[in-house]
């Protein structure tokens, strides 16, 4: 019979959350940890975030998202760290079992004292915004540009209108006219905008892209790819007013309309989640980073990245002497 092997502790997730987690409980005593990572390299979201402003509060110092990542990437080498990339994650149990299918590794199911979901968030898609009109291509989430033009060098469009004023579309209005497309405005359903104030300042402002507040996209237009959006004013109940209907002709529409933790995994055992709290309802598993709950700086899920690798130590520690 073949032997499983049993990890002091599985961290899903290779963002700045999986591996900040993993490297924490090292440093506190763990040996057998295991970083399993869907994409083909560490680093996760921040691999595709070229521009600085990270790492002011936990490094104290101004990192573009690469540079961010690999502060902790470098550190794993010195470590007894296994890192499977190109492995996804599709089951989690609360008897401590990880299926994992790889290219290279295949199949396996491998038993761990304690896991750690690092599993970051999504941008909600058009189907979860409810806009009426056409279906054609030329629609996709901010996040998705953003991989598009920094990492995999390639252009969306040419005329955008942005929906939401998240912090990721923020950033792509300013990426998306460095890059030589026209951004036609940033509309928002709220009176405010959705991102920090440095982005509306630095992305919008610098670059006289309009924020249109209390405003709706009510139709997108177009058969084969995106032609026209048609803006709207809402008042406070969120419904239209009419005869303030502005149309944008346009080619690319990008969704920056918020984002929701990725917790499948977590759900389908039949885990609950305690949003307070790195713990779940099942002891030994952890939740920390976008997978816990959305946070504004990549040096908060550090921050708590850190606090679910100590905990998951306390954890397999306290375990091991009752056992």
């Amino acid at each position: 019979m073949k032997k499983i092997k049993i990890y002091d502790l599985i961290v899903i997730g290779g963002g700045p959350a999986g591996i900040a987690a993993a490297y924490s409980a090292w440093e506190k005593g763990l040996r057998k940890i295991l970083i399993a990572e869907r994409d083909s390299m560490l680093g996760g979201i921040l691999n595709q975030c070229i521009h600085p402003g990270f790492g002011l509060e936990y490094f104290k110092e101004e990192l573009t998202g690469p540079e961010y990542a690999w502060r902790f990437i470098n550190l794993l080498p010195e470590t007894s760290i296994e890192v499977l990339t190109d492995t996804m994650a599709l089951k989690v149990t609360k008897d401590m079992e990880v299926h994992l299918s790889g290219e290279k590794s295949g199949f396996q199911i491998l038993k761990a004292k304690s896991i750690i979901l690092a599993t970051g968030c999504r941008e909600r898609a058009r189907g979860a915004l409810g806009i009426a009109g056409t279906r054609p291509s030329g629609v996709i989430t901010a996040g998705a540009a953003q991989r598009y033009v920094n990492m995999e060098g390639y252009m969306p469009g040419k005329r955008i209108v942005i929906i939401g004023s998240g912090d990721v579309g923020l950033i792509m209005a300013r990426r998306m006219t460095l890059e030589g497309a026209k951004v036609l405005a940033v509309v928002e359903i709220l009176p405010h905008p959705g991102g920090l104030l440095r982005n509306v300042a630095q992305c919008l402002n610098d670059f006289d892209i309009p924020l249109l507040l209390s405003h709706s996209v009510t139709d997108i237009q177009g058969e084969t790819r995106v032609d026209k959006v048609v803006v709207s004013k809402i008042d406070e109940n969120r419904n239209v007013i009419p005869g303030t209907e502005q149309v944008f002709e346009c080619d690319t529409v990008l969704l920056s309309a918020g984002l929701i933790p990725e917790n499948e995994l977590i759900n389908a055992a039949g885990i609950t989640i305690d949003n307070k709290n790195v713990q779940s309802s099942t002891p030994g598993i952890f939740v920390c980073g976008n997978a816990l709950h959305v946070h504004d700086i990549v040096d908060n899920v550090t921050l708590e990245a850190n606090k679910a690798g100590e905990a998951a130590t306390e954890f397999v520690r306290g375990h091991s002497l009752n056992g």
